[in-house]
């Protein structure tokens, strides 16, 4: 199967891409680089790939290809209370051009990478299904829900878009974010032999490593069309349903002598839901998600030793998506819209 991938350079496409590629489909990346040099230890790379703003990717651009794999968005809650229209621009437009064009270019299947951050606050510990009421509390999360929902819309007997709810992503990548928490737990406890929580630690989080997202990304490209078109799928396993807390005392585990302290004025995290991964597990059954929080900070404690991750790097704006485009835009190296700019 030939397959676009898009945000191949980020932290989950750099991993994924090599993966789907190493399945024996022929992969194209796609991306608008935006965190070129932001690299852990030597930058991974890949080819062939388009250097592209998805939002301005055309029909052409997507002729031939069977499949699209589509992680490119604005990753996260910070860059959206930053400005929310950034979000709604790339994360909801930009997605839901892109599967138009994609459908127009005779692409028949689209794997969008969303979000269960889309449960929002999730009464109780009860855990939520795909059917589940979606309660989105911030712009990233309300993004991927209406982009999903348009996303459906456009099923037909030619183009089978699926969703991938994602849990919680965590892991080693050659374009590393250390602003998700595991990631950044360890980084914390690695840079300062303490694990710095930003909430008092009770609300729940499900996990997922970034390679197992690979995996299940693998899973729905193969399926048959009829089993994913039009849709949602929670990513992750019953197992790696944490509380903060717990992933805290998972870190002190993998490296002990560290303590865990609690930021100042701490409160709870709102967002705060158990997901239900049956549905993944009942249709794909031969699929293993192999991963666990403790095998993951093993991996993560190890490729921050091995690249020499600093406390300057832990602070500084490569490996913290806001940062980072708070830094590009200071250079000039991009316009309000987040579009690359000349740099003279």
């Amino acid at each position: 199967m030939k397959v676009l991938v898009t945000g191949h350079h980020g932290y989950i496409g750099s991993v994924l891409a090599p993966l789907v590629a190493d399945a024996g489909h022929d992969v194209t990346g796609l991306d608008s680089y935006l965190y070129r040099g932001c690299d852990l230890g030597a930058p991974g790379v890949w080819a062939p790939a388009l250097e592209r703003d998805v939002r301005d990717v055309t029909v052409e651009d997507l002729s031939g290809f069977d499949a699209v794999i589509h992680l490119a968005a604005l990753s996260n809650d910070p860059i959206g209370d930053l400005n929310a229209g950034w979000t709604y621009d790339i994360n909801l437009d930009g997605s839901v051009e892109l599967a138009r064009r994609a459908r127009e270019a005779g692409v028949r299947r689209f794997v969008f990478a969303s979000s269960c951050s889309m449960y929002g606050a999730a009464p109780g510990d009860a855990l939520v299904t795909e059917e589940a009421p979606l309660r989105p509390l911030t712009a990233y999360a309300e993004s991927k829900v209406r982009a999903e929902e348009q996303l459906f819309a456009l099923a037909d007997a030619d183009f089978a878009p699926v969703s991938m709810r994602n849990a919680t992503a965590y892991g080693a990548s050659p374009r590393l974010r250390l602003d998700i928490v595991l990631n950044n737990l360890v980084g914390w406890a690695h840079t300062t032999g303490s694990i710095n929580l930003q909430s008092d630690g009770t609300s729940w989080r499900p996990l997922v490593h970034i390679r197992d997202i690979a995996a299940a990304s693998i899973a729905l490209l193969e399926a048959p069309e009829d089993t994913i078109s039009g849709e949602a799928f929670n990513i992750g396993t019953a197992e790696q349903n944490y509380r903060i807390r717990d992933l805290a005392d998972v870190v002190r585990e993998v490296m002990p002598g560290c303590e865990v302290t609690f930021a100042e004025g701490v409160g709870t995290d709102p967002r705060s839901y158990r997901v239900d991964f049956g549905k993944l597990a009942t249709t794909f059954p031969g699929l293993r998600l192999e991963w666990t929080a403790a095998r993951g900070a093993v991996e993560l404690a190890e490729a921050y030793r091995a690249a020499g991750l600093t406390k300057e790097d832990f602070d500084g704006d490569r490996f913290v998506r806001l940062r980072r485009i708070r830094h590009l835009l200071d250079a000039g190296e991009l316009d309000d819209g987040l579009r690359r700019l000349a740099v003279s």
